[in-house]
């Protein structure tokens, strides 16, 4: 079980910090995610980290502004946002997979088998 927290309402140029836990069972993610979805609009990759070694992968649209990291002792994944734009208003997903795939692949959402409730961030003035 995922459980995302930390979205909220914030202003443009405002910062929010999203967590996500993995609990109630035995699991070691290879990769972790956070995926967006706006209103009519397909969910898009946000940013990903590889468990082991820390690589991290972001969408251009988040590049220099956006900074995901973990605490693989609490099995925990943070989204750092800064310099907030309308336009990051969404439904934030942390997502997760144990299975072994190469780098190209962390931006699928198909890779990802487990995913969390999702939390709301609106970016408005």
């Amino acid at each position: 079980q995922l459980q995302a927290s930390g979205g909220g309402l914030v202003q443009p140029g405002g910062s929010l910090r999203l967590s996500c836990v993995v609990s109630g069972r035995t699991f070691s993610p290879y990769w972790m995610a956070w995926f967006r979805q706006a209103p009519g609009k397909e969910r898009e990759f946000v940013s990903a980290i590889k468990w082991s070694g820390g690589s991290t992968y972001y969408g251009d649209s988040v590049k220099g502004r956006f900074t995901i990291s973990r605490d693989n002792a609490k099995n925990m994944v943070y989204l750092h946002m800064n310099s907030l734009k309308v336009e990051d208003t969404a439904v934030y997903y942390c997502a997760a997979t144990d299975r072994d795939a190469l780098d190209f692949a962390a931006s699928m959402r198909t890779l990802y088998d487990f995913w969390g409730q999702g939390t709301q961030v609106t970016v408005s003035s």
